[in-house]
């Protein structure tokens, strides 16, 4: 508790409780745990406001501010692939703002901004890929997938871990992948016989390389970040980027419109575009490339100027139509297939 709160436990109640409002940030936190945590330290250490944050996956940050519309609980949402970000711009959920930091981001975090009328910004940006146990692979005499048709293999059956697209900004950022590479029919053909492949459909985007890690499974497909991650902390996992090309997130932030407490949310939303800031979070294990041009790259972040990433169009797979019509196929082809 900070020492202004404190100090508000002497004044009558209706002022302590406008006061403490005026304090709080109410942030859903999109990233990996420990990143969302350390940002929320850092912060607090910085500024005499107190942040209550909820980690939740991009689908679920979505779900949970549209049923908000009308009485939003939530300030700010930061992380997660931008697709949804830009779903909720386009639904007039989140707020316009144009950060006075604006000027120190790259091209593709501003591009980003622009296309969403400045309701959400580029925080980070990484492709997308897989991490698969080398000493499982190993043991069990298993080549090594190096493209997504080699996902097919009948010796991966029940290998493969992925994230349901409903909860998972990842797993709909591999589905408009798919598609933006083999043309929608096709697309959905693959997953279905990628469907025999796979163990568990998680709510996470990054459960499935951490599933691998563990060696609950052979094989996750995530965000190449997500995989490094794993490795950096020395489990036994192999980064992959698809032969064919892949797609790639920009993690973004956005504001709500309608907040509580709008200052407090822009105070966090500038800070967090330093290149100070931003410079921190390999240290919590982040190892996605900082929007800031000022901010130092992870070491161990993949390289993108080798990975053959594809034209990757943000304006239709992030809006609401699109989104809403593939998530809905694929409930009714995969996913429900899945379930039985």
């Amino acid at each position: 508790m900070t020492k202004a709160k404190l100090a508000l436990l002497g004044t009558v109640a209706a002022t302590a409780g406008t006061a403490a409002a005026a304090q709080d940030l109410n942030l859903i936190c999109s990233a990996d745990v420990v990143i969302c945590e350390r940002l929320v330290s850092e912060f607090e250490a910085d500024h005499d406001i107190d942040v209550n944050m909820v980690r939740l996956s991009s689908g679920e940050a979505y779900a949970k501010i549209r049923a908000e519309g009308r009485n939003p609980q939530t300030d700010l949402w930061w992380g997660g692939t931008g697709d949804p970000h830009l779903q909720a711009a386009s639904d007039g959920l989140t707020a316009e703002y144009q950060s006075p930091m604006m000027e120190q981001l790259q091209p593709w975090a501003i591009s980003q901004a622009e296309t969403s009328g400045y309701r959400t910004v580029g925080v980070y940006s990484g492709a997308l890929g897989w991490g698969y146990n080398t000493e499982i692979f190993e043991e069990r005499g298993l080549t090594p997938p190096a493209c997504w048709a080699d996902l097919l293999n009948e010796e991966l059956a029940g290998e493969i871990q992925l994230a349901d697209p409903n909860s998972s900004g990842t797993a709909y950022t591999a589905l408009a992948t798919l598609v933006q590479l083999m043309g929608e029919d096709e697309a959905f053909a693959f997953m279905r016989e990628l469907d025999a492949n796979v163990s568990q459909y998680t709510k996470s985007g990054s459960a499935p390389v951490k599933a691998a890690a563990r060696g609950e499974a052979g094989l996750g497909i995530v965000f190449m970040h997500d995989a490094v991650a794993q490795a950096e902390e020395g489990f036994p996992i192999a980064v992959v980027a698809p032969c064919e090309g892949t797609g790639y997130e920009i993690g973004s932030m956005s504001m709500i419109e309608g907040a509580q407490n709008p200052d407090e949310a822009k105070a966090f939303y500038d800070w967090v575009l330093t290149a100070e800031v931003q410079s921190i979070m390999p240290e919590a294990g982040s190892f996605q490339i900082p929007s800031n041009i000022n901010a130092e790259a992870p070491e161990a972040a993949p390289d993108i100027s080798t990975i053959n990433l594809i034209d990757y169009d943000f304006a239709e797979y992030g809006s609401a139509d699109r989104r809403t019509a593939l998530l809905s196929r694929w409930v009714d082809e995969v996913g429900g297939v899945a379930a039985e």
